[in-house]
């Protein structure tokens, strides 16, 4: 039997700190395929950074913001398709435009946004205002925005274990920024034991879950977040309120791909208090803690 050894590419991307784990013969072709899947996710960040120019959803936003129609590309319709899957299932609360309620919750708030902020920002928010018919996106109302972040980085975590995949490697995982993508199992066949970080305890792990396959996403309040009069306050924020949600402090979901994990920890989180009783309906294997730090699901 051949002996496999395994290989870690660490990496930056998409503001997360990633990884990629391969066993190998040699290293040779461990580091090239790591790269190429790299390179991928890379791809995808600058494709659709809202932070960038020239990326895609720079060049949709232009067109939002005078309320007109683009035509997109086949891989941003599919995005589009899911997201707008996950709008029906989630009754309206996975919302690709309620990016633009970040406006009024920047880190640098030191105090809570007026009612009157929140409303101006809500009437431009709403994936029912947007017409959408592959491959042409029309904005109903002008200054709306999209925003794959959502949906993007757990979408790269599938495509870069797939490329992995497709280059023969049967080992190895796609960690971005905690969005686990399986390639499979170690070598004699154990799982890969995942950690899930408390929300509360940075040196603390709130449940681990042996995966052979599939992905795992988490979805939290503890890493990006706004304190006010000593409050913390979610950076997920409520498409119908344009209030961080308040119920779940973290919620982590394992699936068969890791955009439909990833959706789900985010509608869990946006679902609020009927998070946990959502995921129970969904099925998925999962772990919560709420804010009163109660851990509850499948996996607890």
């Amino acid at each position: 039997m051949t002996m496999l050894t395994l290989y870690r590419y660490p990496f930056r991307a998409m503001g997360s700190r990633c990884e990629i784990r391969l066993y190998a013969s040699s290293e040779e072709p461990a580091a090239a395929c790591a790269q190429a899947a790299i390179a991928d996710v890379l791809r995808l960040e600058a494709k659709y950074s809202r932070y960038r120019d020239d990326s895609v959803t720079a060049a949709i936003n232009r067109v939002a913001a005078a309320g007109g129609a683009v035509d997109v590309d086949a891989e941003t319709a599919t995005l589009l398709d899911y997201a707008a899957t996950c709008f029906e299932q989630s009754d309206g609360l996975f919302d690709l435009t309620s990016g633009i309620l970040r406006e009024a919750w920047s880190a640098e708030r030191r105090e809570l946004p007026s009612s009157d902020a929140l409303q101006r920002l809500l009437a431009r928010v709403g994936w029912g205002k947007v017409r959408w018919q592959r491959p042409r996106l029309a904005f109903g109302v002008p200054g709306m925005e999209i925003d794959f972040g959502g949906v993007v980085k757990e979408y790269a975590a599938d495509r870069a274990a797939t490329l992995c995949a497709e280059a023969g490697f049967r080992h190895g995982l796609v960690d971005l920024g905690g969005d686990i993508k399986i390639v499979g199992p170690h070598p004699d066949g154990t799982p890969w034991v995942v950690g899930i970080q408390h929300p509360r305890n940075p040196e603390a792990v709130m449940a681990t879950l042996d995966l052979f396959r599939g992905a795992i996403a988490t979805s939290g309040d503890y890493e990006r977040f706004v304190e006010i009069g000593g409050r913390r306050y979610s950076h997920i924020l409520s498409p119908r309120t344009g209030m961080p949600v308040n119920g779940l402090a973290g919620v982590s979901v394992a699936a068969p791909e890791c955009v439909v994990a990833g959706s789900a920890t985010t509608i869990a989180m946006l679902m609020e208090n009927r998070g946990p009783e959502w995921l129970d309906e969904v099925g998925l294997p999962h772990v919560w803690m709420d804010q009163k730090l109660r851990v509850g699901g499948t996996c607890a």
